[in-house]
């Protein structure tokens, strides 16, 4: 393979990465808990003590609002770290006493693999098919400087 090739491959790897990792989490993680916004959030966990309705909201926020970013590519990294802080709280807090794969009930695993996702997309950026690559490259154009934006 050429290296543009693999560079497109490797944008298209991360386009789906952010899609399949954000859009899950806001779909199936943070749109219930939007539509639980207006009942009581002093029954939601509070793991670290912040209060049932502060946690309630942080995670709300993390997963519906960071989800969607991370999945269209916008604020890429910043979206990421809530994301990735969520879920090892989840994992390493709220699952503390749980086992680690999945068997029948509660483990660590499944918020693990999201901790994983999203450091990964923290660390390789959102890629090129993303708005924050636009945004960058449209930037970059009208101040007259060349190559356009980075990962």
């Amino acid at each position: 393979m050429n290296t543009r090739t693999v560079g497109v491959m490797n944008d298209v790897g991360l386009l789906v990465l952010r899609v399949a990792f954000g859009g899950m989490m806001a779909v199936g993680h943070g749109w219930p808990k939007w539509k639980m916004f207006r009942a009581d959030p002093s029954k939601f966990p509070d793991p670290l003590g912040l209060g049932s309705t502060m946690s309630f909201y942080g995670a709300l926020g993390a997963e519906l609002l960071c989800g969607v970013m991370l999945a269209v590519g916008l604020l890429t990294r910043l979206a990421a770290l809530p994301l990735a802080f969520t879920m090892a709280v989840a994992a390493f807090v709220v699952h503390k006493s749980d086992p680690f794969f999945m068997g029948g009930g509660a483990a660590k695993e499944p918020a693990v693999m999201y901790l994983c996702a999203y450091l990964a997309v923290c660390l390789l950026g959102p890629g090129r098919f993303s708005v924050d690559h636009f945004l960058l490259k449209k930037r970059a154009v009208s101040s007259g400087v060349a190559g356009g934006a980075p990962n």
